[in-house]
């Protein structure tokens, strides 16, 4: 193996370090939600495009429409989600986050960044700098790869 291999390879297992000492971190808010994958995905994927109808939903899950309409029911009557006509075109349903699946994500989200946050804070400046430049270079090597979000 090559050295950008075994960087690549000890970076990955740096990762999956991190991720299983964050998920042994029982005040992590991911815990205590009572959600299938799937509905959790939908309410991530909510999230990060806000409005979006059953099929954007389907086609972005890999599923038929069967399946994320039975998602979607139940996302509504946790009070997670609301469906509205699409103003442009009545026969198509928009699946949006209610205040409360705003809330989750939110919460969610804010709970990662707080545990990398308690972490960064026991790094000294010099390696915090380091730091930023490396993220901003995967953020760029990202949106390369992946496209801009």
């Amino acid at each position: 193996m090559d050295e950008r291999e075994e960087l690549i390879a000890r970076i990955g297992e740096s990762q999956d370090a991190l991720g299983r000492v964050f998920a042994h971190d029982r005040s992590m808010p991911l815990l205590a939600v009572n959600l299938t994958m799937q509905q959790l995905k939908v309410a991530l994927i909510l999230a990060n495009r806000g409005s979006v109808s059953g099929q954007e939903l389907a086609h972005t899950l890999g599923t038929g429409l069967g399946t994320v309409t039975g998602i979607v029911d139940r996302l509504v009557a946790q009070g997670l989600v609301t469906r509205r006509e699409d103003p442009s075109d009545r026969r198509i349903r928009r699946v949006e986050l209610s205040d409360a699946g705003r809330r989750m994500t939110e919460e969610l989200a804010d709970a990662g960044l707080a545990s990398y946050r308690r972490l960064f804070d026991r790094l000294d400046l010099d390696t915090l700098r380091q730091l930023d430049d490396v993220m901003r270079k995967l953020s760029t090597a990202a949106a390369e790869l992946y496209g801009t979000w």
